[in-house]
């Protein structure tokens, strides 16, 4: 579909008012990122590699066009990255607090096997119930209820354009989880890389489109990074591992919580 087209929902559904598209853009690497360790609230900034996918994912944007605004946490990863795409672009950029990741408590800087030696307890609760939260930290559910107040204001804000929002792992599935009517469970059963792209599209009445899911050909091809979205929407999801190795998240599979 060209840029700027009319969006229609699938199947059967129509358009329904305007659409807001929310395309997410995951920061890039950071060290934490790169030893499987928790990451919250911290201070982390992105590695040499993590800028680089700043990088390649700012020129994926400008190729894409159409960005209206970029939002972005106010953590320094996600800034970093954010303020990449923002000079690719020269679109404006405005910070959101409630795009911020979990915060980890007791367990920032810690491998799983780290915080499961020292919590044993808590860590079994948190694997089991997104309503516990790990000591001195935020639980999934309250992060869903933050993350999901931030959507309601951008779409009330900002309703018919295109947002680029620059988060964490953690929001970003719980906007995935939104638009798909899944429960906060599925949280652990979503694999979402370093400088991944997903995009959503949002209808009238909170309906949710998910266009695209863990998209990273930006980073398996640098070269044709700019052309992914040529002739219209595009870039497929990719499991590529260059640059940046983008599956090497952690602490691995069982809930990619906070990174």
């Amino acid at each position: 579909m060209a840029e700027g087209a009319a969006r229609t929902g699938p199947g059967w559904l129509q358009a329904r008012g305007p659409v807001t598209t929310t395309v997410l853009l995951r920061h890039g690497e950071t060290p934490l990122s790169g030893e499987r360790r928790f990451a919250g609230r911290g201070g982390i900034p992105l590695t040499a590699t993590g800028l680089e996918q700043a990088a390649a994912a700012a020129a994926r944007l400008a190729a894409r066009g159409g960005i209206d605004l970029i939002v972005t946490s106010p953590l320094g990863r996600a800034r970093q990255t954010a303020s990449a795409v923002a000079a690719a672009t020269g679109v404006p950029v405005v910070v959101g607090d409630g795009w911020m990741e979990t915060d980890l408590g007791e367990w920032e800087g810690l491998s799983q096997a780290e915080a499961e030696r020292a919590w044993p307890g808590q860590m079994a609760a948190w694997l089991n119930d997104t309503a516990a939260a790990p000591p001195g930290g935020e639980s999934f559910a309250a992060t869903s209820d933050r993350v999901l107040k931030a959507l309601d204001s951008l779409l009330a804000e900002h309703a018919g354009a295109t947002v680029l929002v620059v988060s964490h792992v953690t929001p970003m599935k719980i906007l995935l989880l939104h638009a798909l009517l899944a429960p906060r469970a599925a949280l652990r059963r979503m694999q979402l890389d370093v400088a991944c792209l997903c995009e959503i599209d949002w209808y009238a009445g909170g309906l949710g489109i998910v266009r695209t899911m863990n998209d990273t050909a930006h980073l398996s091809r640098p070269e044709t990074a700019g052309r992914a979205y040529a002739g219209g929407r595009g870039g497929r999801a990719s499991r590529a591992a260059a640059p940046g190795k983008p599956g090497e998240e952690g602490p691995g599979s069982t809930g990619q919580g906070g990174r």
